[in-house]
């Protein structure tokens, strides 16, 4: 395994790569690597010859600057975890290459950016693609791969990708979890020992929710209220959100049988760390679709079946 810190170098290391036929994978990360990253990786390492992890703690990504000292860097063990897990490159840039002194340009998505995150952390999703666009023009045509905790994340990188004609295949990857349900993240080291049992409330938020669509609840207010409520039952946890979302554009529709595919989201703070999660739902009424013609196939199948050709190579 190769360790790179500048851009140039590696964009020729897997320039090398490509051209002695191997295929490609990446995985962005911002470093403070667990088994939800690993997980990622393994999913790469398993479809694609050479894979690149990139690991850079991403400033245009925090809208505190202390929140952005606060990220842990653990670079040491972040490369041990790489090339115990078979990665091939790591790209560990310093920031100062990533986004020199004259840069002028930032990539921004509309629409699906300004709710949720967006509306909570202004100007991260800008952060977000920008850091993203630049790792894609590094890395080549490249298959890349998310975890699908930052859900909403993964749905603006995918909308880059597409809208700018980007030759990268985004793949995104089920959240992992601890045994009682709280998602891998790299913020859970920030929590004390009563705030990690506190924050297992999101995960218990999220499957009230999930119990409310499935016991025929059509009201994505009432579904989303379901939520807050287990949210508001730990006092060390204060919601930010919860909603019931279209899972394409992140909207909520006006019932949720209207839906194209359902996305249950909450955000909380607990103690002083800030937390996400979601899961998706099934709604009964569209659980078992009526067969469809060629010329009358649902936009939710439509989009099954785009995510099973993008996960095709794996």
């Amino acid at each position: 395994m190769q360790l790179v810190e500048e851009p140039d170098a590696f964009s020729r290391a897997l320039d090398r790569a490509r051209d002695a036929g191997a295929s490609i994978g990446l995985v962005p990360t911002m470093g403070a690597l667990h088994a939800g990253h690993r997980s990622l990786i393994e999913r790469a390492v398993a479809a694609r010859d050479h894979v690149a992890v990139s690991i850079f703690v991403n400033p245009l990504q925090f809208d505190r600057r202390e929140d952005l000292d606060r990220y842990p860097r653990t670079l040491d063990a972040d490369v041990s975890l790489c090339a115990d897990a078979g990665v091939s490159t790591v790209f560990a840039p310093r920031a100062a290459a990533m986004f020199p002194a004259d840069s002028a340009t930032s990539v921004s998505v509309a629409g699906i950016s300004a709710r949720w995150e967006g509306a909570s952390r202004p100007g991260h999703f800008d952060g977000v693609t920008t850091v993203v666009a630049k790792l894609f023009a590094l890395a080549g045509p490249c298959a890349a791969y998310f975890g699908e905790k930052d859900f909403q994340q993964l749905a603006v990188v995918r909308r880059m990708a597409t809208d700018l004609f980007l030759p990268v295949t985004i793949i995104g990857c089920p959240t992992v979890r601890e045994p009682d349900g709280l998602a891998l993240s790299s913020r859970n080291a920030h929590l004390s020992a009563d705030e990690r049992l506190a924050a297992r409330v999101l995960w218990r938020a999220l499957v009230a929710g999930r119990d409310a669509v499935a016991s025929k609840e059509d009201r994505p207010g009432a579904v989303a209220d379901t939520m807050a409520a287990v949210i508001g039952t730990e006092p060390l946890a204060r919601l930010d959100y919860a909603a019931a979302v279209d899972a394409e554009d992140f909207t909520v529709p006006r019932s949720l049988d209207a839906a194209r595919e359902l996305r249950l989201l909450v955000a909380a703070v607990v103690g002083a760390v800030r937390l996400i999660d979601n899961c998706d739902a099934r709604v009964p009424s569209v659980a078992a679709p009526r067969r469809a013609g060629r010329g009358d196939r649902s936009r939710s199948a439509r989009a099954a079946l785009r995510r099973d050709a993008e996960g095709s190579g794996d």
